[in-house]
This record gives structure tokens, sequence and C-alpha cells, in this order.
């Protein structure tokens, strides 16, 4: 908060739209949980109307996604929610343009987008738009923090892309067999790829790149196995309370199949800053 708190007021005195704070962490990485206890601290201490949305909650919706993965079934990238391609853009796109269109003479509301992992057996769901929470923008917005594991990631030229593929198909022999893989490159056709790459360069252009932020904080790690370590904890940890969780080789399934995201784009993200030296990047190592 040290850190953010010069940079939200100086924010508010510039402009009535809110301060954009996005975090960006991997899988099981505590992101939700920074997101809520930001949220707190900086409403009940610091007195700012502070929301938190989930890049989750721009998921295509059940049949969307159904037909999605129908539409691509040899495609194992579009099989599952979470990667590129899977949320609905234009849900995205309209949300940030009316939170962040605001100016002093209009103050208007808007309707604030929830989806629900627990719908559909699991299978998840976006909750009806008439049970979305409507929001009043100017005064309950000052500070939005927008969470989720692919943020700040920016798309490779097709050439980047495939010669990342190349080398990982001529070393595709060599590979030891961990079932905490985190090369997987190899497993995937160059086309699937490059349509992932394509995807996220929509994405960062319309609403989840560096130039769309205010401020950023990034969990990392050095080493991309804990991933599988941390989501196995937490899904522990819902069985144990009786809240459903994924069995211990579901998570692994589900953990590998963003491996190729990490792979392509997570090198840039942890190598720059975003802002150039403007003091508004975080980055909390995670062991």
């Amino acid at each position: 908060l040290a850190i953010f708190l010069p940079l939200i007021r100086a924010h508010r005195e510039q402009t009535s739209t809110p301060f954009v704070l996005g975090l960006s962490g991997l899988q099981g990485s505590g992101k939700s949980a920074w997101a809520a206890a930001l949220s707190q601290a900086l409403t009940l201490r610091q007195n700012l109307k502070t929301r938190t949305l989930s890049l989750d909650d721009l998921y295509y919706d059940h049949l969307e996604l159904r037909y999605l993965r129908e539409a691509n079934m040899n495609n194992h990238l579009l099989q599952n929610r979470g990667l590129p391609g899977t949320h609905n853009e234009v849900l995205a796109t309209e949300f940030f343009s009316q939170v962040l269109g605001q100016t002093e003479s209009h103050v208007g509301h808007i309707m604030w987008p929830a989806y629900d992992k627990s719908l559909h057996r699991g299978q998840g769901g976006r909750v009806p738009v008439d049970e979305w929470e409507e929001v009043a923008l100017g005064r309950d917005l000052e500070v939005l923090i927008f969470e989720g594991w692919a943020l700040g990631f920016e798309s490779l030229t097709q050439e980047e892309v495939t010669t990342r593929w190349e080398q990982a198909k001529a070393a595709d022999g060599q590979r030891f067999q961990d079932p905490f893989v985190v090369t997987t490159l190899a497993d995937h056709n160059l086309s699937h790829l490059l349509l992932m790459n394509e995807n996220l360069g929509r994405y960062c252009e319309l609403f989840t790149g560096p130039q769309h932020y205010d401020g950023f904080l990034q969990l990392s790690t050095d080493n991309l196995a804990y991933v599988y370590e941390w989501r196995l904890s937490q899904e522990k940890e819902m069985r144990k309370h009786k809240l459903g969780g994924m069995t211990d080789e579901q998570v692994v399934e589900c953990v590998k199949g963003y491996m190729p995201a990490y792979e392509l784009f997570l090198e840039r993200l942890q190598n720059r800053n975003l802002f150039k030296g403007k003091g508004k990047g975080v980055r909390e190592k995670k062991h």
C-alpha cells in the first residue's frame, strides 16, 4: 500500500475515473486473496471505495464455452476455460469502456459481471445478468483491482512462437518425464499455439495490456513447478472442508493446460518493468 497510495491520491486529484490496479499471478499464487486483502485495506483504512474484478468473471457463458470446445475438438488449448480465446471480449471491452469512460459531468451506473464456477455441476457458468450488482460509477468506485493470471502478458511475433515451438520439438526426445511438467510446447500443434498468441494479442489491446493499468502488481516465481504444488494444496483444502475440489490428477491436468502460455509469455513479463521506471509496478516473488 505504501507504494500505491501516493499514486492513487495523485490519480484522484487529476481525474474522476477509478485508479485501475492490475494484479497478475500464476495459478495458486494467491492473487484472489491479495486482491481481497488490498480491497479491504483501501476501503476500511483509506476510505477509498474499492472493488475487485477477476479475469474469470469475463469468461464466456457455459453454452458458449461448450460450443467453442465442440467446434475445436482437436485443439487442446480450447477444451477448457482459462486460456486466451475463452473469455467474452465484447463483455470485457464494454465493461472497461463504461468504467473508464466516465467524466465529471456524467456519473452513471454499471452492472458488475460475475461468474460462478460451481454452476453446471462444477463446469461453471455466468451468473444471470439480473443478479449482477449495480454499482454507481464515481460515488461507489474509486479504485478497481483487476486480477488474473494473464494480466500483463503480451503476444509474440509469429516468428518467435514458431522458433520456440521448433526448439521444443527438437528437444522433445530429451524431455524428463516429470508429472509436474513445465515444458509442453511440443505437445501442441503449432497452429493452435499461434491462435492462442493471436487471441492474446487482442486481449492485450482491448483490456489486459499494460496500457490499461495505473499500477501493477505481479506475484511471480522462478520455478513453474511450484504452480502444481500451490494448486494441489488449494484443492486439498477445499476437499478437507467438503467444498468440492478437483482430484490430484485433475489438478495436474488443469495446470498443465496453462503451461504453454507460461512458457511463451511469462518470461517477457518477468524481465521488464511495464511502466518503464515510473514507479507504478511491483513484483512480489513467491516460493
